[in-house]
């Protein structure tokens, strides 16, 4: 069996979770089975062996349009169709996002591939994303549902994701499978971190908070909610590419007066995530929207508590009073309550800490994920 893997996201260019999943059901994938993965053709590529990559580029440039914003979403309705111009025989085609949802419709009805989605966000629980494409939320909402209703199989990442597709789409509920992330746990380990306090001028203890600068995410709850936390406590956030200049100049804006936080505005590479997530008091996840959530994962591997709100796929994760606690979102006092409670009590902190990583070791590995996923494929044959 072969299988062709879309995504916009792939090292070097990863920027959210969608691209930590893409590249790691691949690499898990290709231990089993011959994999092909289509992507993006952005930056100095890296090379996985046993993993062939192909990249490609959009082909819509200067597009004359009332909103400038719309040029972004048809660059990528370029490059779904870029990526399936080139013949395709593989039996499988699995797509990750809007982004490829519409190359995998295409794939399916040139070539008669069985098409699988990996579904990690929907653009109808986004509506910011209309800050983002203006009228061309239009357009990015159009593909997603095309490339969806066009599957064989659809893969939600939580059951709350699965229920979200039955809402939006037509999708027969036999077809959506729930087959959540995972996490690299030799990557994601207890560790001494201090080597990386001083590159970023962070003291302990601290919160951390490590995602892409988005509305979805709740960034500016997390900073309100220091408001409910000791005075000592320092909040780091390390944020990735903003969804616009907009949003980046309200953050700095809003920080300006906040000298008990840093901002490290790019995206962390080892060693310097896993050192931070292994150094922090806590990790908070504030988001008012998040199918599942893979860096709450990765905290839990780190053996760090976790204060998360309770939306999308993250219950699923982070088991209230066992491995972290879980608030209502856009609640900053009761997040900072529970911030809180976990520093005042480390032995605490250190148990869920630890009922946090033996989570993750006996049910979101790679490899569990990749044997789910391939079983799928099998199924679809």
């Amino acid at each position: 069996m072969k299988a062709t893997i879309l995504t916009w996201e792939f090292p070097p260019n990863v920027y959210g979770g969608a691209g930590v999943h893409a590249k790691h059901i691949a690499l898990a994938l290709c231990k089993l089975i011959e994999v092909q993965v289509r992507t993006l053709e952005e930056g100095p590529a890296p090379d996985f062996p046993g993993l062939r990559v192909w990249r490609y580029r959009p082909s819509v440039r200067g597009l004359a349009a009332p909103d400038p914003r719309m040029a972004k979403a048809f660059e990528v309705l370029s490059f779904n169709v870029n990526m399936v111009s080139d013949p395709i025989d593989s039996e499988i085609v699995h797509t990750h996002t809007w982004y490829t949802n519409f190359a995998g419709a295409l794939a399916k009805k040139v070539y008669g591939c069985k098409l699988l989605a990996t579904v990690h966000s929907l653009e109808p629980l986004r509506p910011w994303k209309r800050e983002q494409l203006g009228a061309g939320y239009e357009l990015s909402s159009w593909m997603e549902r095309e490339g969806l209703e066009a599957c064989d199989a659809v893969v939600a990442v939580s059951q709350e994701m699965k229920e979200d597709i039955l809402k939006f789409y037509q999708i027969q509920p036999a077809r959506v499978h729930v087959i959540h992330n995972g996490v690299d746990p030799e990557k994601y380990h207890p560790k001494d971190g201090t080597d990386s306090l001083a590159k970023f001028g962070i003291r302990k203890p601290f919160v951390f908070f490590v995602g892409r600068l988005s509305r979805q995410k709740g960034i500016f709850d997390l900073v309100e909610a220091m408001d409910h936390v000791p005075e000592h406590v320092q909040l780091v956030l390390a944020t990735g590419k903003p969804d616009t200049p907009e949003i980046e100049d309200e953050l700095r804006q809003t920080l300006r007066k906040r000298p008990d936080v840093v901002w490290i505005h790019q995206m962390l590479e080892d060693p310097d995530l896993v050192n931070l997530y292994n150094e922090a008091a806590v990790f908070a996840c504030p988001s008012i929207y998040e199918p599942f959530g893979i860096i709450n994962l990765e905290a839990m591997a780190c053996e760090t508590p976790v204060v998360a709100t309770r939306v999308g796929g993250i219950p699923e994760v982070v088991v209230d009073g066992e491995t972290g606690f879980l608030v209502p979102p856009r609640e900053p006092e009761r997040f900072g309550a529970a911030i809180t409670k976990l520093i005042e009590e480390p032995d605490l902190a250190a148990c869920m800490g630890k009922a946090g990583r033996e989570r993750v070791l006996e049910q979101f590995t790679w490899d569990r994920i990749a044997e789910k996923t391939l079983a799928l494929y099998r199924s679809l044959m």
